[in-house]
């Protein structure tokens, strides 16, 4: 028996990296999937993103494991595409339980030279694209008195941040989000979190931009040099954290043991937090 036998988990940003670990944890605890991505670069994106072979990859990996997988190419940018990718998992699967708003993406530009493309590429589908997953699911969570809603943030939703004005902005906003959506649906059986993560183990920092940032003077960083830099942010003396990190805290937001918990942004951030203001 596993903990979400017979629950159906929606997943923003399934390609790959964190959505992948989720639906695969979820999976093997019982769930169905449905992963839902871009499948597509967006030009103003430095990182490289998930295509639709890594969506269907997600896909086969979930059926392995006995699970019914359903990959759907939706931005969550569109109103449409969201709807539509919702609308088809309830048609096929019957309900969705779970939704894991964890699509994201980053770019690194200050504000003085930020073009109007890099910040809504960034807020538009970090902030937007969560609030229209959140928006598309919840009549059927309140059709049928329960659901979990559970948002990516961030720690850069927690403090500020040079040349990621725009990604901070709406991690923030994130948690904003969370508790107000958590207030407006908490009698109908929905709860509403988010997890908070330092940097984790993806393609989303792994990359030249993102190397210079944390190794400033170095030609060309490697994954090594920029290990101090990454470590300097959190208290626990790691770099980054794993996908399955994440995941396990997802599972714990999404199980019966956290039924009376809503609102909340839950840090895993190997002591991140700790540097904070409470």
């Amino acid at each position: 028996m596993g903990r979400f036998d017979d629950k159906v988990v929606f997943v923003t940003g399934g390609a790959k990296g964190q959505g992948r670990s989720h639906a695969l944890a979820f999976a093997k605890e019982g769930a169905d999937i449905v992963v839902c991505d871009i499948a597509r670069q967006i030009g103003s994106i430095p990182h490289t993103m998930g295509t639709r072979a890594d969506l269907d990859e997600t896909a086969r990996m979930v059926e392995k494991l006995d699970q019914r997988c359903l990959a759907v190419t939706a931005d969550v940018r569109s109103t449409e595409e969201i709807n539509a990718a919702v609308d088809q998992a309830v048609t096929e699967l019957g309900r969705v339980d779970v939704l894991l708003a964890n699509a994201g993406v980053l770019s690194l530009t200050p504000v003085a030279e930020m073009t109007d493309e890099q910040l809504s590429d960034v807020v538009d589908t970090d902030l937007m694209g969560v609030f229209k997953a959140m928006r598309a699911v919840i009549p059927h969570m309140v059709a049928q008195g329960s659901g979990r809603i559970i948002a990516t943030s961030s720690m850069a939703g927690r403090t500020g941040l040079p040349t990621v004005a725009h990604y901070c902005a709406a991690k923030w906003g994130v948690i904003g989000l969370v508790k107000s959506v958590a207030r407006e649906v908490a009698a109908s059986g929905v709860t509403v979190n988010c997890v908070c993560p330092t940097n984790v183990d993806t393609d989303m920092i792994h990359n030249e931009p993102f190397y210079a940032l944390f190794a400033p003077g170095v030609e060309r960083p490697s994954r090594e040099d920029v290990i101090p830099g990454f470590t300097s942010l959190n208290a626990v003396p790691v770099p980054w954290i794993e996908a399955i990190d994440i995941s396990n805290a997802m599972m714990f937001l999404a199980s019966a043991e956290a039924r009376y918990i809503t609102g909340e942004a839950l840090h895993v951030s190997a002591g991140w937090n700790a540097f904070n203001t409470a």
